[in-house]
């Protein structure tokens, strides 16, 4: 089994059905299975095989999808990067994952050769939007076509590899298999029901989980059109849905209370859309059910995390909707919840989410005892505290682990915290979550001062940026006296 195998049969059933739609760029299936061969033959030259790790640092383009598959139909495993990771935090994503290949575009460029000697393993970088019609991407492209890699794979090879924040305040590279993508992905169509006339808009960004699942490899697998947007206005966005007659959503909550509040929203045509997905933070019951009756469209919600591929449970199309909840468990999976001693609790005691099916990761890379605490017996705990019904439907009501969840992206205070405890006027520091409407949550930054020394709120931001990806900075800085446990 090749995860990369749903390009090759949608090429063949879907040859000359749009693929991707980029700005100006309509790719066909052909086209889209004949690109990705040639960035594989690419990463062959530069002596990329099996289990060798591609680092892609891209946005919303074609070229991300190009080079996923590639990576995965050599055997090789993808790892997707956040597009706003610094310097600092690069240089670890690079190490720990024993990188060889950096595929990314040329704003990034500096970020990676500011650490380059640093590097170990990773020694070859390509632009993936160099203007040079003589850099390899580009000549890569142009060559073809090639055959498609005959790379023989079992189910259970890694086939990507996504960092989440960790515990201990270092990222931690959660390894996903080509059955636990490939099933999600046939999963996720048949829940949705999408069939080869749908147009998917790709807005959640591609490295993310959900993004790359929902967006990208159930779009792809039947043969819809992945229509990308990286940055965009509610302008831009309601004028790509007329457009293109975009017929299905996968977003944030953020995204759905944009469109809610956007004054120019009637004047636009959207009524081709006809379901919108949301998962990576709950969405309020009661703007569900008024964007339902604005637009005359469905929310379709889900619950998952990035260690389960992602999703885990799903409101059907059909299904009477409660609200609160995350929907019930996928059918590839089985859904507990449990006591601190792992004891399966009765109906409406809140207790851990715990997780077992083809969805579930193979563990932390390179940390077993990371992996051991997170997946026993087969089990995936997922530090999330929640309460099922009588009908099987789930209801979350906190989380056990310290996380915050902002605009679907999680942050551990930890890794936060590490950052602000170097900054030579701390003494300590705490991060916590705040409510925020549109966000979900924000975080905030509790600090003690060391005696005599001044430092303002933007000053500390200043010091968060150098290090952390935007996701991760404070928001809001309060100077206190003392910690709260």
């Amino acid at each position: 089994m090749n995860l990369a195998r749903l390009i090759e049969d949608a090429a063949q059933n879907f040859a000359d059905r749009p693929a991707l739609i980029c700005e100006n760029q309509r790719i066909n299936y052909q086209q889209l299975n004949g690109s990705v061969n040639a960035v594989a033959h690419l990463l062959q030259q530069l002596g990329v095989v099996k289990g060798d790790k591609v680092a892609l640092m891209l946005p919303n383009i074609p070229e991300f999808v190009y080079c996923y598959f590639a990576a995965v139909k050599l055997g090789a495993i993808a790892v997707p990067l956040n597009t706003y990771s610094t310097a600092y935090e690069l240089s670890y994503l690079l190490e720990n994952s024993d990188a060889k290949v950096l595929i990314t575009i040329e704003s990034a460029r500096k970020r990676y050769e500011e650490i380059q000697d640093k590097l170990s393993s990773c020694k070859n970088l390509i632009i993936a939007d160099s203007g040079d019609h003589n850099s390899p991407l580009k000549k890569a492209l142009a060559q073809g076509p090639f055959s498609n890699p005959e790379i023989p794979l079992d189910p259970d090879d890694p086939a990507v590899m996504i960092y989440t924040s960790g515990l201990t305040g270092k990222p931690l590279g959660a390894v996903l298999t080509h059955i636990n993508l490939y099933s999600q992905t046939q999963l996720i169509v048949t829940l949705i029901q999408r069939t080869s006339f749908d147009k998917g808009l790709s807005l959640i960004p591609l490295f993310h989980s959900f993004g790359a699942t929902a967006n990208m490899n159930a779009v792809l697998r039947c043969g819809c059109s992945v229509v990308m947007l990286d940055r965009f206005t509610m302008d831009s966005l309601f004028n790509v849905i007329e457009k293109e007659k975009i017929t299905y959503i996968c977003a944030v909550p953020r995204l759905y209370l944009g469109m809610m509040f956007f004054e120019g929203a009637a004047k636009y045509d959207i009524s081709s859309l006809n379901v919108c997905v949301t998962g990576g933070s709950t969405m309020p019951a009661d703007f569900i059910t008024a964007f339902e009756k604005q637009f005359g469209v469905k929310i379709l919600e889900g619950y998952g995390l990035t260690e389960a591929a992602p999703v885990c449970s799903f409101t059907r199309r059909g299904m009477v909707q409660k609200p609160g909840s995350i929907g019930t468990a996928i059918p590839d999976a089985v859904i507990k919840i449990v006591d601190e001693t792992g004891h399966e609790l009765r109906r409406g005691e809140i207790g851990e989410l715990i997780v077992r099916g083809k969805n579930v990761m193979k563990g932390y890379y390179k940390d077993e005892a990371a992996t051991a605490s997170v997946i026993k017996d087969g089990w995936l705990y997922t530090g999330d505290l929640g309460k099922m019904d009588q009908d099987d439907y789930i209801f979350l009501t906190g989380r056990k682990k310290r996380m915050i969840i902002t605009s679907a992206f999680n942050v551990y205070p930890r890794e936060v915290e590490n950052v602000l405890n170097q900054h030579p006027a701390v003494l300590a520091s705490r991060i916590v979550a705040k409510a925020d409407l549109m966000r979900g949550e924000i975080v905030k930054a509790e600090i003690i001062k060391k005696d005599g020394v001044s430092v303002s709120d933007k000053e500390i931001m200043k010091h968060c940026r150098i290090y952390l990806s935007p996701y991760k900075v404070p928001r809001e800085v309060e100077f206190v006296t003392k910690l709260e446990d």
